[in-house]
């Protein structure tokens, strides 16, 4: 197992300095990481930084809430891509699957993903504020919007990733589509017991941590 190739290093704080967003690209090369995960303003200075390495560059759409307009998250995929952006994270309407206005949610994963084409699109379902039967409901109106993943979480949210939950999904998703499991990853055996039960791809910023055999509580 490549336990590099299934991480997204990530940093989204608001707070992130120049000197912070160099430096996870510097450990995403070091380490040679599937890709780093930026928030969209970010995207040159990753595309700048990465120059050479095949470290993707992931950002994120309509995060962290989820609630704005479909017409505006294409907007800010195809520009983001436009910029260097290799996978899009968009943010499901979460209000929306709390509502059960599946008709809604189809069309706001495929107005995105009809804008990005081929760019691979994975979409957080915010799973730490939805039951079960949202969550499967969900995962199955993404497979019907094309999405290449399910991502359970933004990290900004009252919960990440957990392994029920991954379990859930990919029960749900078998070979359909691809999981990621963000948020709450805190050391090499979670990262691992994620991927067993189905994770294709693991968001956090302790990726290093992980990479070392290093435990820690903080972070994404």
């Amino acid at each position: 197992m490549k336990l590099n190739k299934y991480i997204d290093h990530t940093l989204l704080a608001a707070k992130a300095t120049d000197k912070e967003i160099v430096a996870i690209c510097e450990e995403a090369k070091k380490y040679d990481f599937a890709t780093v995960c930026v928030n969209p303003g970010r995207i040159g200075l990753a595309k700048e930084t990465l120059k050479g390495s095949d470290v993707g560059i992931t950002t994120v759409v309509g995060f962290p809430l989820g609630a704005t307009t479909s017409e505006s998250k294409a907007f800010e995929a195809k520009d983001s891509i436009s910029k260097g952006a290799t996978e899009i994270d968009m943010v499901a309407n979460i209000g929306e699957i709390k509502s059960g206005n599946w008709d809604v949610v189809l069309k706001d994963i495929k107005t995105v993903k009809t804008a990005i084409g081929k760019t691979v699109l994975k979409v957080i379902l915010e799973t730490v504020l939805l039951t079960n039967e949202e969550i499967v409901k969900a995962c199955e109106i993404c497979i019907d919007a094309k999405a290449e993943f399910v991502k359970t979480s933004t990290g900004f949210s009252t919960g990440g990733a957990t392994f029920e939950v991954v379990k859930l999904m990919k029960d749900t998703v078998g070979d359909r589509a691809l999981i990621k499991a963000a948020g709450g990853v805190a050391n090499v055996d979670d990262a691992i017991k994620m991927i067993e039960l189905g994770a294709n791809r693991i968001g956090t910023s302790r990726g290093v941590m992980i990479m070392e055999g290093k435990s820690s509580n903080s972070g994404y």
